[in-house]
């Protein structure tokens, strides 16, 4: 949209949020860049320039705008709804790849040269791996120093520097403030953490947003000692890249607040891409709903609840698992099944405020199970195992970098695995915005109440219309039932 220098203009001036994270607007008589809603008079058309990315807008030179916070804006829809190379480098990204592994290990996990990531991303965003890779330690360096007692040092680490010194300087240039500064100029509202690791903050999302589906999906189908629903929030505990953590999701009318307890504070930009994917926060309900209500038919389930999100996932293989236990039971059945397996095979954690006990098991520990112990038809033990031996070789991977066609022909290929299993694994842990369920019972039951085609064929014919958020459409045909999974609980 950068490129759009007429429709940019717009945007700034009527000072539209749902343009935030879509492009940035950086100002040339003041060096300073900006998100579209900046509250400040905007600037001449003339001195004004757009981006694709605050990574882009700092690789040029400018500085954040302290009065919008840019860099605390969501992030691109693009990511979420598109599969090729770069939206796929992005979602890794994001997962902290680069920081762990290096631009070498983004690209051998994508399967092409580091100079062909580079010219992509740098023709796309205006800046490569490590220039976007710097942008995100800067954003959780901020977040650190603003919201945590932390010492600097700790917080240079923390966010992803190789030393103090390139902490210090990367906070100068993209601030134009010192890390002290920063913390001296905080809101004195800041929330004091509970206990050693703890973090509060705000999950920014573009608006509406209806959480009665999202939290209402995630609290019904929770496993026990895994996740639960408490106080109004939504808590589960993470397996992260150098520990593990506990997070506590509230939705609130304009953001949604999040609390996380991490044993090491390095896993801090992993957590939070890994909570904004599983409550779906990045996307544009904006233009979703407005496709959608273009048909007649769902245009009333659109207009009475908008804003409605897919609720996904923090650990794609475990999803994976979830999903061949559900196959054919109750959601109370399959919650039952997953339970066992977490006491038995889960690792323990601890939890200061009780209720969460383990992580939900590795792909690893999985596949030391004995089949025989699983309560559970054979055909569906021999679902179970050969999902797990995929998983745990790496021959299926559903994780954030993973193509979504590829991926969704391999479970295909894999004995006990229908359309069902495959594109309810496609829309809520690969998150392609397009799956779609026509054979799902709940789907062609409302199908049928609402006067659409209620046989998966001619469904899958009307269902083209609403392309590319057919995942979308089934979220507004499933909230037509009374089941738990589409109330937020009490």
């Amino acid at each position: 949209m950068h490129t759009d220098t007429e429709r940019c203009v717009r945007a700034v001036r009527s000072k539209d949020a749902r343009f935030d994270g879509w492009f940035f607007t950086a100002v040339l008589t003041t060096g300073i860049y900006c998100r579209p809603s900046c509250p400040v008079v905007p600037p001449k058309p003339g001195n004004m320039t757009f981006y694709p990315s605050a990574a882009a807008c700092q690789q040029a030179g400018f500085r954040a705008c302290k009065r919008c916070r840019p860099d605390t804006s969501p992030g691109s829809p693009e990511w979420n709804r598109r599969a090729d190379l770069t939206a796929r480098a992005m979602r890794l990204i994001a997962d902290g790849v680069v920081d762990r592994e290096g631009v070498p290990g983004l690209a051998a996990r994508l399967g092409y040269s580091t100079r062909q990531i580079e010219r992509q991303l740098l023709a796309e965003l205006g800046a490569g791996p490590l220039a976007l890779a710097r942008a995100q330690r800067a954003q959780t360096a901020r977040l650190l120093i603003e919201t945590t007692p932390l010492p600097m040092a700790d917080i240079a680490f923390a966010a992803g520097f190789s030393s103090i010194r390139a902490f210090n300087d990367t906070v100068r240039e993209v601030y134009a403030l010192a890390p002290s500064e920063l913390r001296t100029r905080a809101p004195r509202s800041r929330p004091a953490a509970a206990a050693p690791g703890a973090l509060s903050l705000r999950l920014p999302f573009r608006t509406p947003l209806n959480p009665d589906n999202l939290f209402g999906h995630l609290a019904a189908t929770a496993v026990s000692g895994v996740e639960e629903w408490r106080d109004g929030a939504y808590r589960r505990t993470l397996r992260l890249p150098y520990g593990h953590g506990i997070v506590a999701l509230t939705p609130k009318p304009d953001h949604i607040a999040c609390r996380l307890t991490l044993t090491d504070p390095r896993d801090l930009t992993v957590a939070i891409s890994r909570c904004r994917r599983l409550l779906d926060l990045d996307a544009d309900p904006v233009a979703i709903d407005d496709q959608l209500r273009a048909d007649p038919l769902l245009a009333p389930l659109v207009d009475k609840a908008p804003g409605r999100r897919v609720p996904r996932t923090v650990d794609e293989a475990e999803f994976a698992v979830r999903a061949v236990l559900g196959q054919q039971v109750s959601t109370a059945a399959a919650r039952t099944h997953a339970a066992r397996l977490v006491t038995a095979h889960g690792d323990p954690v601890d939890d200061p405020e009780g209720g969460l006990t383990h992580l939900f098991p590795s792909t690893e520990a999985l596949a030391a199970v004995d089949p025989e112990t699983l309560a559970m038809p054979r055909t569906r033990r021999a679902t179970f195992t050969t999902l797990v031996a995929h998983l745990a070789d790496g021959s299926v991977n559903p994780g954030v970098e993973s193509d979504w066609a590829e991926t969704r022909a391999r479970l295909l290929d894999l004995p006990g695995f229908g359309p069902w299993t495959a594109d309810v694994i496609a829309m809520r842990a690969l998150g392609d915005p397009d799956a779609f369920l026509p054979t799902d019972l709940g789907i062609r039951r409302a199908a049928a109440e609402l006067g659409l085609p209620s046989t998966p064929a001619a469904l899958t014919a009307r269902a083209a219309a609403w392309r590319p958020w057919r995942a979308y459409a089934v979220q507004y045909l499933w909230a037509t039932d009374d089941h738990p999974i589409n109330f937020l609980p009490v």
